[in-house]
């Protein structure tokens, strides 16, 4: 089915920025109402329900494992019905599944409730957005995904502001308020949503206005070469980068759920207080993110994302052993910048590698695998910080196991061609010598 709507409207600027203007807003409402201010729900749902960490964590560990066995079906509803049908309905799933959250009075009722937040966030969140960019974006890729995903960053620092309206209004009415605002706000974001630009007259980056060879453009977009999503799973950098991803969000499931309950119970500071502290966090991942974006234009990507896991592994091993405000702070905002400039280069670089025409697709079979990071790490905090009431041998743990990661980029070269790609380019070659 071709996605309906008519041309977007004739502007000066190149549409596929206004396609990076709403995921930046639509990041950081979800990331802000939702991903980063989960460790505040923590909090609260600790102190009146009296549940565990391991059970807490296992509501967050269920959305990722709702995102790796969702992501191969994401990406054909992405093909089918096109990323404005797909972002819109999530969001008011996830609105309606935040409405939820504010109504629960027992532990599966939270997991329902989660797991509706879940689908949304999936279909309307991050996914979507990057597919939709990767088509849009060849040559300034990495600089557009940094833009759009810096909302993520900048939603962080809506966390002092949820736990203040916790504090003074309660979880419930916030989470209801929450699950409203997205809709209200997120639904027409959603409609500036265009599958590629192909399909409107216009080429990745906008490019035919900015060439002074027309023809040059037209031919180099002609030679574009593409991998099949099965022929992107037989090459071993698909899962390199999909390993590798995953070691790093074993840190980022860690902190996003455990950073506030840290400082609130190692520290014994307010959630005011542990607030600011992921403030700090999303402050150095906002300009670290921008910058990772154009850096990752720039430079070769494998040996940034090397540096990037191995600050993500030195701020929680840091951290793990942190005994002041001061060195939480700082280790966060090193994992702030680690995280910041790693997520639009490691994004990137399947395109880069693949192709835009598959790429949904692709990313959904690597969701498959970057889930288990976003699942062990939040999970296995909390279980073994029940059991030993510290978050050390966790944390120092994870931070292993990410540093160990890193050396799977240094081995992720772009892959070989398919046989069925080194057929066409060499009959291009020869027709072109003809």
């Amino acid at each position: 089915m071709v996605e309906t709507g008519g041309k977007p409207p004739a502007r000066r600027i190149f549409y596929g920025w206004w396609i990076v203007a709403s995921g930046f807003v639509v990041q950081l409402l979800t990331a802000g109402m939702i991903l980063q201010s989960f460790g505040v729900y923590f909090v609260h749902f600790q102190e009146q329900f009296g549940w565990s960490r391991t059970q807490i964590s296992a509501a967050f560990s269920i959305q990722q494992l709702e995102t790796g066995i969702f992501g191969p079906i994401q990406g054909w509803l992405f093909i089918k019905f096109g990323p404005r049908k797909v972002v819109t309905v999530g969001i008011i799933i996830a609105g309606i599944g935040l409405m939820m959250l504010s109504r629960i009075q027992n532990l599966w009722q939270f997991y329902i409730a989660f797991t509706a937040v879940a689908i949304g966030v999936s279909l309307g969140g991050f996914m979507a957005m990057i597919a939709t960019i990767a088509n849009w974006f060849e040559k300034k890729r990495s600089r557009a995904m940094g833009i759009a995903m810096s909302g993520m960053a900048v939603g962080g620092l809506l966390v002092p502001a949820m736990a203040w309206s916790m504090d003074a209004y309660g979880w419930r009415s916030t989470a209801f308020g929450s699950g409203v605002l997205l809709i209200l706000a997120g639904v027409p974001l959603g409609q500036l949503m265009r599958r590629s630009p192909e399909d409107y007259g216009e080429v990745p980056d906008g490019a035919a206005a900015d060439s002074t060879d027309e023809d040059e453009t037209a031919e180099s977009t002609s030679l574009e070469l593409n991998f099949t999503a099965m022929e992107a799973l037989r090459t071993r950098v698909f899962w390199y980068v999909s390993f590798g991803h995953a070691s790093a969000l074993l840190v980022v499931s860690a902190l996003m759920v455990h950073l506030v309950p840290f400082v609130v119970e190692r520290l014994e500071y307010s959630t005011a207080t542990a607030g600011t502290v992921v403030t700090l966090m999303t402050a150095a991942m906002m300009v670290s993110q921008v910058g990772g974006g154009a850096l990752g234009d720039r430079v070769n990507k494998r040996y940034a994302l090397m540096v990037c896991l191995m600050g993500h592994a030195a701020a929680l091993f840091g951290m793990a052993f942190a005994t002041n405000i001061w060195l939480v702070a700082l280790f966060a905002m090193l994992h702030g910048a680690s995280w910041g400039a790693r997520v639009p280069i490691v994004i990137s670089i399947r395109a880069d590698y693949f192709g835009r025409k598959s790429y949904a697709t692709i990313m959904g079979f690597s969701s498959m695998i970057m889930t288990m990071g976003m699942m062990t790490g939040a999970l296995f905090t909390g279980f073994v910080t029940d059991r030993t009431d510290d978050y050390t041998l966790a944390f120092a743990i994870l931070a292993t196991l990410s540093a160990l990661g890193s050396l799977l980029f240094l081995v992720s070269s772009p892959p070989p061609l398919p046989e069925r790609l080194q057929r066409t380019a060499r009959l291009r070659s020869d027709q072109r010598q003809a």
